[in-house]
């Protein structure tokens, strides 16, 4: 049930047709709050039908507030997406010899013995080639995406203890691109979009996923998020958790709290800057720009202090553009204010277009 798939397929007008306002819930699970966006499709026209956002309170967890998510959010989808992410999940790109996507499944099992921390009986594991079968060709770029058969098994008693069919587990990176290719401006001319860096800043981990030309061509978590920016903040300023993470939030004392978290920023920063070259120098793409997401990425001097470190333009980027929402099931205000950590749900909600 893990999909690693970095796109949603496209559907034909006629299948369009039959599949007329299907609908499909993406489910994203924090370490500190649970979010899901509905999303329809209207025709070929996808649609937010739904969206709820909750806190998980401290000495919660996630299975505690889920229900009242559901209950706050009046989602009238049946099915649900919902991903996995962290140590226990695994995304690496592997040389393989050229075959077809029949034989590349059947061996890429005894392939994976050298790229898993695990043993690849307790994980589940998918594959996806990332370039065309050519018979010049000496290798073939396969993209392995695996998770330990726990985790996988937790989220799917998740999404149906709530009364969900669960569509899919997938990788919090993936749903990232995803919810880009849905958002995306089209091709002026024609003319293919340059690789771009999405950059989403959660609680507890910050995941790097490089796209060129609608293509996946680097994939990294980077261990530092929005809690370690709250540590920093609470300890500069002499607050309690709740009181800093309030004070990353009003915006009242910006310069402050971005002067705490300049350190962690700094870490942050740096590891970006170097995920970047690793993947220009290996891949030999030009990242134009970084998109930022997600609701650590919220602190006061996050933006600037990554665009001193890459050294090109970084940028705040909505996962809800061009996209219509339901104003008469959505409350467009809240949905407005949570938009900046809806790039995963989205992400998941847009896999409603190949359901």
């Amino acid at each position: 049930m893990l999909c690693s798939c970095t796109r949603t397929a496209h559907l034909g007008d006629n299948e369009l047709y039959w599949r007329r306002n299907r609908t499909l819930l993406g489910l994203d699970v924090g370490s500190s709050a649970v979010k899901a966006v509905e999303i329809t499709l209207h025709g070929p026209e996808p649609v937010i039908t739904g969206f709820a956002h909750m806190e998980i309170p401290a000495g919660s967890t996630a299975a505690d507030v889920l229900p009242e998510l559901m209950k706050q959010g009046r989602f009238k989808a049946r099915r649900a997406a919902a991903a996995l992410a962290g140590p226990s999940t695994v995304v690496r790109y592997v040389p393989m010899q050229p075959m077809s996507d029949e034989e590349l499944r059947a061996a890429i099992r005894f392939e994976s013995d050298k790229y898993l921390p695990f043993d690849v009986d307790e994980c589940r594991l998918d594959c996806q080639a990332l370039e065309a079968l050519e018979p010049e060709a000496k290798t073939r770029t396969v993209l392995l995406a695996a998770a330990r058969n726990s985790l996988v098994d937790e989220r799917v008693a998740q999404v149906r203890s709530l009364g969900l069919a669960p569509e899919c587990i997938d990788v919090d990176l993936f749903a990232l691109a995803n919810a880009w290719e849905l958002c995306a401006p089209p091709e002026a001319d024609g003319t293919p979009r340059g690789a771009v860096a999405l950059v989403d800043v959660g609680a507890v981990r910050t995941s790097i996923h490089v796209l060129a030309n609608g293509r996946t061509r680097f994939s990294r978590e980077i261990p530092i998020g929005g809690t370690d920016m709250t540590a920093a903040v609470a300890r500069r300023m002499s607050l309690d958790p709740v009181q800093a993470e309030e004070a990353k939030r009003s915006g009242e004392a910006d310069e402050q709290v971005a002067a705490a978290a300049a350190p962690v920023l700094e870490d942050l920063a740096n590891e970006l800057a170097l995920s970047l070259e690793y993947v220009e120098h290996h891949e030999g793409v030009v990242v134009d720009e970084v998109l930022l997401s997600g609701g650590g990425a919220l602190c006061a001097g996050t933006r600037e202090q990554l665009e001193l470190a890459v050294q090109r333009p970084v940028r705040w980027w909505s996962p809800l553009e061009g996209l219509r929402v339901d104003e008469s099931r959505v409350d467009v205000e809240q949905l407005g204010r949570w938009t900046p950590t809806l790039a995963v749900a989205v992400g998941l909600a847009s896999r409603v277009r190949a359901a």
